[in-house]
């Protein structure tokens, strides 16, 4: 295949979930990740939520898009990172947050699945 230049950076840039409830949600993840954040800053439509890295997470209720139909993914949307898979799943368990998948041990690899308030299945692996 020839090799070709593109305007397109080989990167992603932010991952958008969609919410129900937007203030509701920057709450429960930022509470997820361990993240401050001020709520005087939480203006529909969306919310960034400041995680390190170089893609974003944004929340998105879609208050200006009236034929917009919310509909949870129940296929895993992306993973969040964790270096201690049993420490994070006890905190999902003590956070009431409802597992869809045990943990699953893959030789050193380690994933559980997890829903958000709206019923979007996002995961948590070791890497």
């Amino acid at each position: 295949m020839k090799s070709t230049v593109s305007p397109i950076a080989n990167k992603i840039n932010y991952v958008f979930i969609h919410v129900k409830d937007l203030k509701k949600s920057v709450n429960w993840y930022c509470k997820l990740l361990g993240i401050t954040f001020d709520r005087s800053q939480i203006e529909s439509p969306v919310f960034n939520v400041p995680v390190t890295g170089t893609t974003g997470l944004t929340l998105d209720d879609h208050t200006f898009d009236p034929n917009f139909k919310f509909e949870p993914s129940k296929n895993v949307l992306f993973n969040f990172y964790t270096e201690d898979i049993d420490a994070a799943y006890n905190f999902m368990k003590k956070n009431n947050i409802t597992i869809v998948k045990d943990i699953e041990r893959i030789g050193e690899f380690a994933y559980f699945n997890f829903e958000d308030l709206d019923g979007n299945v996002l995961m948590i692996c070791t890497s």
